[in-house]
This record gives structure tokens, C-alpha cells and sequence, in this order.
């Protein structure tokens, strides 16, 4: 697919992005790529392969930038990145996507979307703002879950056992998203620098609004990281706490039936010459000491606040 950049994109043909002096949007295959390239006189150094893209990057050649992005599934972050590759100079850009990626995002916006100064930079700008136009959205969830997870963890529901793994799920999809971000600013740097003078100088603003952007997330991302220790940091001291009151629930235990077990042993030696065996009161006289030793006790672990 071809387009030109006017106040909106217009979609033409080939050979109109070749007859025209306005910048361009080309949407080609790896195969058509390969085969029309030449024809879009690029001075091409550092040639990506779109199978083996696997970071978001661009590079500066002699006379074009070519880079690649691998886009996370904002859905499913576990499933295989998006990817395709790019190649870019002062005429227009090339997307090279045999997934029919770009075109998504591009058809996102391109009904609607109208420039007042139309160009390269401000096509870019939006477009790379397709790619991250729900992240804030996701880091809310993100922190709407880690949020629930702490009330749960707090309230003793019976879930607690599971939060370990879920924090950490968390924990992992929050530093994948970073790392992307990381990734984007290279990329959107790379833009701003403007090396080989494709770019007007009034317009690399549009890069450095999406670097902030970017930047924004990218320090959401790493509050969210920090929650995440607080919440198993939390979670670990229930834990201390749990085990810490079935440790003192064992030691009341303990202490309370030692004297009982004294007891138990001292009469259990059966010589013939205790007189208390023969009492006539004797079991009655145990059962109730022994009584009173518990209930002295307890009473004494409540006046302590052991209990």
C-alpha cells in the first residue's frame, strides 16, 4: 500500500509516490521490498531482516535511517512480539511487514486524522503514538490488581497462597514493558538527533513530545516495579506474622501441659511405697490440680497479652 502525506493520508499508486515531490507512506512485503528498493534510491548501509527482528531499534546509514520494531502484545504479553522493519529519508518512509501490522495502526487513525502542517515527522509522531495509546490505560490495571492483591493479602482471604505467583506474573509483564520503553526512547532519540538533516528543525519537537511520553511510562513502569516489592514485602510479613502465631499458639500448648506430663510421669513410677496410690481421693485430687494448673495458665498468658 501507498500513501501520500496531504492533511490527510492518500492512498496512490506506485508510480505517484515516484511522480511526486510530497512525502510518502509505502507499506511493502519482505519480497516486494527486495524487488522495488532500488527504485526508492535509498543509500542503505544496515539492512534488517524480518526474521530476525527482536528489539526496537534504528540505525543512521549514509542516507536513510532503517530500524525495527518489536511491538510486546499488550493483551498477551507471553505471545510472540509484533514485528517489521522500516527504512526512512528525507522523500518518505518504507514499512516492510509481511503481518500486515503497520496497516493496522495506520487504519486506526487514517479516517479521521487531519494535519494543519502535514509531513513525515507528524506522520510519525502519531503513529508511534498507535503503538503506545493504551499503555496508560494498562498500568492502571496493573496497579488496580497489585492494589487488590494487597487487600487480599491484608483481609487473610484464602487466596494468599496464589499471590506469589501472580505478583511475580505482574512483576515480569511490568519489566518486559520497560525494557520496551527503554527501547522506544533509543529509537525516538535517533529521530530527534536528526543526523542526516531529513527532518525540519521546527518539527523534531514531535519526537521529543513522544520521548516524554515515553518517559512518563517508563517511570510509571518503574513505580509500579517498586509496588511490587512493597506488595511481596507485605505478603512475606503476613507469612512471619502467621507463623509467628502458630509458634506461639505451640509454645502455650508446651508450656501449658508440662506440668501435666510432671504429673503424668512422677505417678506413672507405680513404687510401691507412694502413699498417694492408695488415697481414696488421690485421682479425684490430680484430675482437679491438673485443672487448675491450665486454668492458672491461660489466665496468666491473657495477663501477659500472649493470647
Amino acid at each position: 500500500m501507498y500513501y501520500i502525506i496531504n492533511r490527510k493520508l492518500e492512498e496512490v499508486t506506485f508510480q505517484d509516490i515516484l511522480n511526486t515531490k510530497k512525502q510518502f507512506v509505502a507499506i511493502l512485503t519482505y519480497d516486494e521490498w527486495k524487488q522495488q528498493k532500488q527504485n526508492f534510491d535509498m543509500g542503505i548501509d544496515i539492512e534488517h531482516q524480518t526474521n530476525e527482528i527482536l528489539i526496537t531499534e534504528a540505525e543512521v546509514n549514509y542516507d536513510s535511517i532503517t530500524g525495527t520494531f518489536s511491538i510486546p502484545n499488550r493483551i498477551d504479553l507471553t505471545k510472540n512480539d509484533e514485528t517489521f522493519s522500516f527504512a526512512l529519508d528525507e522523500k518518505g518512509i518504507v514499512f516492510i511487514d509481511d503481518e500486515k501490522i503497520v496497516e493496522k495502526y495506520i487504519q486506526n487513525y487514517k479516517k479521521y486524522k487531519k494535519w494543519r502542517f502535514p509531513g513525515l515527522e507528524r506522520f510519525l509522531y502519531d503513529f508511534l503514538n498507535q503503538i503506545i495509546k493504551d499503555d496508560l490505560k494498562l498500568m492502571e490495571t496493573y496497579e488496580q490488581k497489585l492494589n487488590k492483591i494487597k487487600i487480599t493479602i491484608i483481609d487473610e482471604h484464602n487466596e494468599v497462597d496464589q499471590i506469589f505467583n501472580h505478583v511475580n506474573e505482574i512483576r515480569s509483564d511490568i519489566r518486559y514493558l520497560r525494557n520496551h520503553y527503554d527501547q522506544l526512547i533509543d529509537l525516538g532519540e535517533v529521530l530527534e538527533e536528526n543526523e542526516n538533516g531529513f527532518f525540519e528543525e521546527e518539527n523534531l519537537r514531535f519526537f521529543r513530545l513522544f520521548i516524554n511520553k515515553i518517559e512518563r511510562l517508563h517511570d510509571k513502569s518503574t513505580l509500579l516495579m517498586d509496588y511490587t516489592i512493597q506488595v511481596m514485602d507485605i505478603y512475606k510479613t503476613h507469612i512471619d506474622l502467621k507463623q509467628n502465631n502458630i509458634m506461639t499458639m505451640l509454645t502455650i500448648v508446651t508450656a501449658l501441659f508440662t506440668p501435666l506430663m510432671l504429673i503424668v510421669g512422677w505417678y506413672g513410677m507405680n513404687f510401691h511405697n507412694m502413699p498417694e496410690l492408695s488415697y481414696t481421693w488421690g485421682y479425684p485430687s490430680v484430675i482437679i490440680v491438673s485443672i487448675i494448673i491450665i486454668i492458672f495458665g491461660l489466665s496468666w498468658f491473657k495477663y501477659k497479652k500472649w493470647l
